[in-house]
C-alpha cells in the first residue's frame, strides 16, 4: 500500500517553475532517497508533501488522506527534520522534545515516556538536562530528529540530516534511520552524498529542473550507465600531448588530470582501451598502474543532471 501518492504537482513562482507536473509513489516501509542538484526542486517538494507549501496544481494524499481536504489528519502522521536545524537554543534537550510532542497531542504518562524515549533513541539521554545552547553541531542535529520522532511518525521526511556534522554523528544518524524504518517508519531521505543514499535507500529518486527523471534502486539506475565507465591511470610522467590526444578520442567525453594521475571517462572502456594504451604509449608515457571503475550512483547522477556547477 502506498504512503505517499503525488500526481501531476506543479509549482510556480513567478515565472519560474520550480515543480513540473511531478508524480510519485511512495510504497509503506520504504526509505526512499530523493536527489537532485540545487535548483532542482527537492525542497519545494518536500515542503508540499508535508502540507506546508499548497500546490498550484496537484493532488497529494498521505497514508490514503488528502493533503488538501484532512490536513490535520496528514500531518498528525507526519514527523520531519528539515536542513536547518529547529531547536530552541534557550531549552533544555528534554524541553525542546517535550515542546513538539505536546504540539502532537501528547499528554501525561505518554508524554513522559515518549519523550524518554526519543531522548533515548539518539543518544541524548545523560544531556536530557542540558541546553541545546551548548550542544555540538552533532548533538543538535540528533536533537532534531527526536524532536521529529516523538510521536512515532508514519511518515518521517529528513532533509539532509547530516549537514557538516562529524563521522561519528553522521553514523549514529544513519543507523537511526534504519532503525526507526524497522520500527515501522516510511521514510524520505534527500542528502548530497551520494554514499549514505546508497547505504541506507531502498530506492531513489532524481529529480532536476522542477521533474523526476530517474527512479528505481540503486541497482536499477546504475543499469542505466552500463556502457559508461571510468579508467584511472597512474603514470611515472605525464605530458600535454597525451592528455590532448586522449580528450580527442571521439568515445572519450572527459579526461581530468591531477598530478601524475588521468581520470578518463568513457563510453565502452572495454572496446576502446587499447586505443587507450596506444595513445599514452607513444608519447613515451609509462604506465605504473590502471584501473577499471564501474558506473556507482554518483556517476548516474552526474550523467543525468550535468557535471557544471549550480547556484
Amino acid at each position: 500500500m502506498a504512503m505517499v501518492e503525488a500526481t501531476g504537482l506543479m509549482k510556480r513562482y513567478g515565472n519560474v517553475i520550480s515543480v513540473d507536473h511531478l508524480s510519485l509513489t511512495i510504497q509503506k516501509g520504504e526509505i526512499f532517497g530523493l536527489l537532485g542538484p540545487n535548483g532542482a526542486g527537492k525542497s519545494t517538494t518536500i515542503s508540499m508533501l508535508a502540507g506546508l507549501l499548497k500546490p498550484d496544481q496537484g493532488e497529494i494524499r498521505i497514508g490514503g488522506a488528502s493533503v488538501s481536504k484532512q490536513p490535520l489528519e496528514v500531518k498528525r502522521q507526519i514527523g520531519i527534520v528539515p536542513q536547518d536545524i529547529a531547536v530552541y537554543s534557550n531549552l533544555t534537550a528534554k524541553e525542546n522534545v517535550t515542546f513538539f510532542a505536546k504540539l502532537y497531542g501528547l499528554r501525561g504518562d505518554e508524554l513522559k515516556k515518549a519523550v524518554e524515549e526519543s531522548l533515548d533513541f539518539v543518544g541524548l539521554s545523560d544531556r536530557s538536562h542540558d541546553h541545546a545552547s551548548t550542544f555540538s553541531g552533532g548533538m543538535k542535529r540528533r536533537l532534531n530528529i527526536a524532536c521529529a520522532i516523538t510521536h512515532r511518525p508514519k511518515l518521517l521526511i529528513m532533509d539532509e540530516p547530516t549537514v557538516g556534522i562529524d563521522p561519528q554523528s553522521r553514523n549514529h544518524i544513519l543507523q537511526s534511520v534504519k532503525a526507526l524504518n524497522e520500527r515501522g517508519s516510511t521514510i524520505i531521505y534527500t542528502s548530497h552524498y551520494m554514499e549514505e543514499v546508497e547505504a541506507i535507500c531502498s530506492r531513489i529518486a532524481i529529480m532536476d529542473h522542477g521533474r523526476l527523471i530517474a527512479q528505481g534502486t540503486k541497482s536499477e539506475l546504475v543499469d542505466q550507465l552500463k556502457e559508461e565507465e571510468k579508467i584511472v591511470v597512474l603514470t611515472e610522467k605525464v605530458n600535454h600531448e597525451a592528455v590532448q590526444e586522449l580528450r580527442q578520442h571521439p568515445r572519450i567525453f572527459k579526461v581530468d588530470q591531477n598530478g601524475e594521475e588521468l581520470t578518463l571517462y568513457l563510453h565502452t572502456s572495454q572496446a576502446h582501451l587499447q586505443d587507450i594504451l596506444f595513445i599514452l604509449s607513444k608519447h613515451d608515457v609509462r604506465i605504473r598502474s590502471l584501473n577499471r571503475i564501474e558506473p556507482d550512483l554518483e556517476s548516474v547522477f552526474l550523467s543525468l543532471t550535468g557535471r557544471t556547477l549550480r547556484d
